[in-house]
């Protein structure tokens, strides 16, 4: 075990924030690889920033992580941010470990809205920015104009003069560099490590006196329980030191200390000690919880992180359908087992929330930052063998100080090509979306952007696709609360939902497919009332999906032929979650993702 103290003045603790998909990951990835940490012939896999397997899938970064490289006697700590708006709690927290930013911007894309969004942050909790232009050996780059816009975006948010002076570097993630001016020689990453070092200030506090840090982030493990990480505010921490949990209106608890680690790389160790100014990580407190203040002597508890609050809600429950328990893979079906799994969420998921909604027919409201927030949370559950039901997404409404509704508001920033603004520009309208900047962008492409309420874009996403044939890129980031601006129209088409359970045959499927889209193939097992199709009519239909052909003694001469059958649509769990209409439930098991209608629906209805 070994001592890990340095001089606060030789730590600079860095929180990289960027919009989705700007590089920000593989960028940390070259800056490790050439700070020594591994050998030349050590197998480094790609992106291992993004350890979560969801985060491999979709390429975004949901849950912060820490790391920590020697560079020239200097320790740096990164602190690699989720850059999608769903997973702001992240953003908030971590950025109080931090004493300056890297600010990660595309050299096609430019600053964009979610840009916005962890630059106020930053801003807002006192860090100067590094700003970093990625991606610069793109074929599409344009370097002096994305800088302009960094320029724009700055004074558009009210920075003061000295940060419009902060430095901007040119780098590539993938190409392992960093430069200072185009022209320069392109060969490593130390420009950029330099630069951390000279205009990140290293953090407050003082070596001597009492120890005190404040837990910013959770993790769990199977053998030490409830881990806590956070930065080091005054003094020398030990391991097995007897410490005080704080928080504020509570009454101070004694705990010990089981275990220090410090980080080297992407990985923990275990210490004996750490100073002021460093981020460990400690467990051995069962209560953790994110905002505590730990100190060997009572003090003053640090102020809680304050986290903006959820937009979207959804009811959860448990699976009450025919095929409940079925799936070979469930091992969790129980409500009380569902709330046990949310209530756990909750010791590390600050943007959530858990409410009982109806404890007669145990459901449970979760709300969350976005969509996303909570699709992830249903896939993460669903992996873990649960089996869960959850209705439509809904915008959390309020009422202002003069009892006005207002209703989440976001900023939506579209880009397409020109051709598609009149298609776009008409589904949005209804929606009650609000045109506020257009930009030309190169090859005839436009970026539109709309003030839109949350509940006009749930399903959007999947319908923005379609309409663009895959070509438009969609962002949008939570602005604030506005006067409710009134009714949005249903715009999903009617569907077709089963009458009888059974096997679906080939025989209905051929007659039914002229009626609209089916969502199942012939051999697939059917319930009634399961959702089974979408038609292009407003109102919903009964159909019997496992009628057989009838049998007679007469064989017709192309009884033979085969019947082709259109291929049945397929949903993701985050296309049912936008497509789920008021009256059904989305049905999530470790195995499918189903619609159905809920028990007192009236099927035939106009939507």
């Amino acid at each position: 075990m070994k001592r890990h103290i340095i001089e606060p003045e030789k730590i600079r603790n860095v929180a990289i924030i960027a919009h989705v998909d700007h590089g920000k990951t593989t960028l940390v990835d070259a800056m490790i690889k050439q700070s020594g940490l591994f050998r030349d012939n050590q197998r480094i896999e790609e992106r291992f920033m993004d350890s979560n397997d969801i985060e491999r899938e979709r390429g975004i970064t949901i849950l912060s992580k820490n790391l920590s490289l020697e560079y020239n006697g200097y320790r740096i700590n990164l602190v690699d941010t989720p850059g999608h708006v769903d997973f702001g709690g992240e953003v908030e927290r971590v950025l109080h470990m931090a004493n300056g930013c890297l600010l990660l911007v595309d050299s096609f894309e430019g600053p964009m809205p979610q840009t916005r969004f962890v630059l106020k942050k930053a801003l807002a909790a006192g860090l100067r920015p590094v700003v970093v232009i990625n991606k610069i050996d793109r074929p599409d780059a344009r370097v002096e104009a994305v800088q302009d816009e960094i320029l724009d975006l700055f004074i558009d948010v009210g920075v003061s003069e000295d940060i419009l002076d902060c430095p901007i570097l040119y780098a590539s993630g993938r190409g392992g560099y960093a430069i200072r001016n185009m022209s320069d020689e392109r060969q490593d990453i130390r420009p950029l490590l330099e630069e951390i070092i000279k205009q990140v200030p290293p953090p407050k506090g003082e070596l001597e006196g009492p120890a005190k840090m404040q837990i910013t982030s959770l993790d769990y493990n199977d053998y030490v329980g409830r881990i806590g990480v956070g930065r080091i505010l005054q003094g020398v921490l030990k391991g097995k030191a007897d410490v005080f949990r704080l928080h504020p209106d509570q009454v101070p608890e004694k705990n010990k200390i089981l275990r220090l680690y410090s980080f080297r790389g992407i990985q923990r160790i275990e210490v004996e000690e750490a100073g002021a100014g460093d981020i460990v990580a400690i467990c051995g407190i069962d209560d953790l919880s994110i905002g505590d203040t730990v100190c060997t002597e009572l003090c003053d508890a640090e102020p809680v992180i304050a986290v903006d609050q959820p937009v979207i809600s959804m009811t959860f429950t448990a699976n009450t359908s025919p095929f409940s328990g079925k799936s070979k893979a469930s091992k969790f079906l129980t409500s009380r087992q569902i709330l046990s799994r949310l209530q756990r969420e909750l010791e590390t998921n600050v943007s959530m929330r858990v409410e009982i909604a109806s404890a007669e027919n145990d459901m449970f409201l979760v709300s969350g930052r976005g969509e996303l927030h909570l699709g992830i949370l249903i896939e993460n559950m669903r992996r873990e063998g649960y089996e869960l039901q959850v209705s439509k997404p809904s915008a959390i409404m309020k009422r202002d100080e003069n009892g006005n509704l207002v209703e989440p508001i976001e900023e939506l920033a579209i880009d397409i090509p020109d051709s598609y603004m009149g298609t776009i520009m008409e589904v949005l309208g209804p929606r009650r979306a609000i045109l506020e900047d257009t930009k030309r962008l190169l090859d005839n492409y436009l970026r539109l952007i709309f003030s839109v309420p949350a509940r006009g874009l749930l399903g959007f996403r999947s319908m923005f696709l379609t309409l663009t044939n895959g070509t438009g890129i969609m962002n949008q980031c939570f602005r604030g609360y506005e006067p409710h601006r009134g009714d949005i129209p249903e715009s999903r088409n009617g569907v077709m939902v089963a009458t009888e359970g059974g096997i679906a045959t080939g025989y209905a499927i051929k007659n039914l497919s002229e009626r609209g889209t089916l969502f199942y193939g012939p051999g697939e097992e059917i319930y009634e009332g399961l959702v089974v199709g979408e038609r292009p009519l407003a109102t919903d239909l009964k159909v019997n999906i496992v009628k057989k052909r009838h049998v007679t003694n007469h064989r017709s001469a192309t009884s033979e032929e085969l019947e082709k059958l259109q291929a049945p649509r397929r949903m993701t769990l985050d296309q049912a979650l936008e497509y789920v209409g008021d009256d059904e439930w989305v049905e999530i098991t470790p195995e499918a993702v189903r619609l159905r209608k809920k028990g007192d629906t009236v099927v035939g209805q106009k939507r």
